[in-house]
């Protein structure tokens, strides 16, 4: 008789561009959440959830090249033939919920929202399937008061979670602009409209490719490292000088720049519309005291997502890292958004202007903790350690007495045989306190109190005769457990 076949064991690896986050990863995020929140709060937006998961339908076809319902985006089929999907952003979510809740809903509407967003797209290094995102949108309005008000928030933002001014620089360009460029190169109307979307994600990725890369997809195509190849735009050397002259067309100042712009789309009307828009933006920013050393205009930002149709922004941190190669490189943009006045259309027929904000939480993170600005390294809980097994409910008194007082802290749940083992557990936690009371303390009525902070810095920096003035643990009698906690962690 043949024996039966083993099951395979399944493998403990994570998916390919998703990843696992651990205690300080999580609390490093959920402290800079709570810093972003606080100033969309007081900008005025309020606090939305929307579901994760939504209809292909409603979502839409905005990634770029999705020919089916499930390329670009994680979806499946229903039993009754509907396609539902993870949202791949938090902005087409939004329209449909505006769209089915406008009627209760306070007109202009202003929400923001956190959470992850999922992408069915190649993965690499630093680029995941699964990600954060942080954003604040208005909707109802198409005053271009709502569009510089995004932009000083999100610089307001920047400098609330730790980057210094002069690390950032926020991008601000019109897509009607360049709808202008393109109208007078020839690009403009229904036939063209494959070739418009290759030339804005080939605009969209100069400063990844640089200017040869996206001449390159302006032109036939493009073969990355990987030997994969990118369908190009198919443009003639002058249309694509053109649109090279449009990313070019950035001057030494503001004025300049829009000068320069407004020569470039004479003729054209949507053109000549978005740099007056433009200008506008530019003063009202000007007035609220939002110079050029935080937000300038770049014609060279246009964004990938096929849904913006005015004013769009991008905001880049300006300081070196090192890259894995150990080459030098600027950090790169960290949030981007615009204008969507077509997107809630989709649903109502009826035009509703609206404009918003998306930062990329994960790469912010990764930015602050690159210049040693996260900052929020949670110190690990207080442990109570075991040295009697049968005097648990002792140990378990002391632990609910500081959580009670708004400690954070555990009792060892390990075997407690070996006391090592504890002490080397709490160093693993990063724990700042551990609390001993073996049968001599509980007769004599008092606690050892280890504080292992000072502990490591006695043990890394001080000299014997230093660490006899120095002591790391102190014997306190049992009713002054809480208050010598507190003296230590400076509470």
């Amino acid at each position: 008789m043949a024996k039966p076949k083993k099951t395979p064991r399944p493998k403990a690896q994570t998916p390919k561009g998703f990843a696992d986050y651990f205690g300080k990863d999580v609390t490093e995020r959920a402290e800079m959440l709570r810093t972003i929140a606080g100033v969309y709060h007081r900008y005025g937006f309020d606090a939305l959830e929307s579901s994760a998961v939504e209809t292909v339908e409603a979502l839409g076809k905005f990634l770029p090249d999705v020919d089916r319902p499930n390329e670009g985006v994680f979806a499946w089929q229903e039993e009754d033939g509907d396609w539902l999907a993870l949202r791949y952003d938090m902005t087409a979510p939004l329209a449909r919920v505006y769209a089915q809740h406008r009627n209760d809903l306070p007109n202009p509407y202003r929400r923001y929202t956190m959470g992850p967003v999922w992408r069915n797209e190649k993965p690499g290094p630093g680029r995941f399937r699964q990600f954060y995102q942080c954003d604040a949108d208005t909707v109802g309005t198409a005053s271009m008061a709502a569009d510089a008000e995004i932009c000083a928030m999100l610089a307001d933002t920047l400098e609330a979670v730790g980057i210094q001014r002069g690390d950032y620089v926020i991008r601000l360009n019109n897509r009607k602009v360049l709808n202008g460029v393109m109208e007078v190169a020839g690009l403009s109307g229904d036939d063209k409209a494959v070739e418009r979307g290759i030339v804005l994600r080939a605009i969209d990725k100069l400063d990844r490719l640089g200017p040869d890369g996206v001449r390159a997809l302006l032109g036939a195509g493009r073969k990355d490292e990987s030997g994969d190849f990118t369908v190009g735009a198919g443009l003639g050397e002058a249309e694509a000088d053109t649109v090279m002259g449009f990313m070019e067309a950035r001057q030494d100042t503001g004025a300049g720049t829009v000068k320069r712009l407004r020569s470039l789309v004479t003729g054209s009307a949507v053109g000549e519309k978005g740099v007056a828009e433009l200008e506008e933006i530019a003063a009202l920013l000007d007035a609220g005291g939002y110079g050029p050393d935080r937000i300038i205009i770049d014609p060279s930002v246009v964004r990938g997502l096929g849904y913006y149709t005015g004013p769009v922004y991008e905001a880049e941190l300006t300081f070196e890292v090192t890259d894995e190669k150990g080459r030098p490189r600027n950090f790169g943009s960290v949030a981007g958004g615009g204008r969507y006045d077509d997107l809630v259309r989709r649903f109502t027929g009826q035009e509703v202007p609206a404009t918003g904000i998306s930062i990329g939480v994960d790469r912010l993170l990764a930015a602050l903790r690159a210049t040693g600005r996260s900052g929020a390294e949670a110190a690990g809980p207080v442990v109570v350690t075991v040295m009697d097994r049968d005097r648990m409910a002792d140990y378990q008194a002391m632990v609910a007495e500081l959580r009670n007082a708004g400690i954070r802290a555990e009792v060892y749940l390990g075997n407690p045989k070996n006391f090592g083992n504890q002490l080397k557990y709490a160093d693993k936690r990063g724990s700042p306190i551990a609390i001993i009371e073996g049968g001599d303390e509980k007769e004599r009525g008092v606690v050892q109190i280890k504080d292992l902070i000072l502990g490591a810095k006695i043990a890394e920096t001080a000299t014997h005769e230093e660490w006899k003035d120095l002591p790391s643990q102190y014997e306190v009698p049992r009713d002054q457990m809480l208050a010598k906690v507190r003296e230590i962690l400076g509470q």
